[in-house]
């Protein structure tokens, strides 16, 4: 059985600095919150970390993320994947290719032999982030292009926990927003910590009564 009271308290591995204490890593902190969840919901953190590898985003991997047990998984890459068909379609219109190409949908077609089928029929559902996407995809300063797009990414990560606490739904959430601050972390130093900071100030203003070290 998970362990939710005690992960949630023990979220913010950081130094006052805004680093990982004590030379720990993103691995570091998912491994700890990874030995207080059960077998079952360690699966599901499993499945999350999976889908941060650009190589794992296949159709199946998609259609199988839209049919998962976890409602955030689900609704996570729903908004995951009409985000990456956002970035083909501006992609393809720069380069004059057709709107479509390379987008993932769950229609399949004649090279996709090896696809599971009754997997492979999905819908992404409903973008509602389509407007603020575009306006950030035709921002010409890739930096601020990539800060946006990942702000808008943490906003729907924290519509998604909405009334969850002590629960997968809160874990999984963090793991996410943690996943952006490591990606800036390498990118910018500096929006990494602001980052690290913002999502410190966001697990103690949540969790009342939970005392904190910072």
């Amino acid at each position: 059985m998970s362990n939710f009271e005690y992960i949630i308290a023990s979220l913010p591995f950081l130094t006052t600095d805004f680093k990982y204490a004590g030379g720990q890593g993103f691995e570091n902190v998912i491994e700890e919150i990874r030995g207080n969840l059960s077998e079952k919901d360690s699966q599901a953190l499993d499945f999350l970390l999976k889908g941060f590898q650009a190589d794992e985003l296949t159709p199946d991997f998609y259609a199988e993320a839209l049919k998962h047990p976890s409602r955030f998984i689900r609704q996570y890459f729903s908004f995951d994947l009409n985000l990456r068909n956002a970035k083909v379609r501006f992609l393809n219109r720069q380069l004059g290719r057709p709107e479509d190409q390379d987008m993932i949908t769950g229609e399949g077609g004649e090279d996709d032999v090896n696809l599971d089928t009754d997997l492979y029929r999905f819908r992404a559902g409903e973008f509602e982030e389509e407007r603020k996407v575009a306006d950030a995809l035709a921002q010409s300063d890739l930096l601020s292009r990539e800060k946006d797009l990942d702000d808008i990414a943490w906003e729907k990560i924290g519509s998604l926990e909405t009334f969850h606490y002590f629960d997968l739904t809160a874990v999984l959430a963090y793991v996410a927003k943690l996943n952006i601050v490591n990606r800036w972390l390498a990118l910018d130093e500096e929006k990494g910590r602001e980052l690290f900071q913002k999502l410190v100030k966001e697990v103690k203003g949540t969790f009342k009564g939970v005392k904190f070290e910072s």
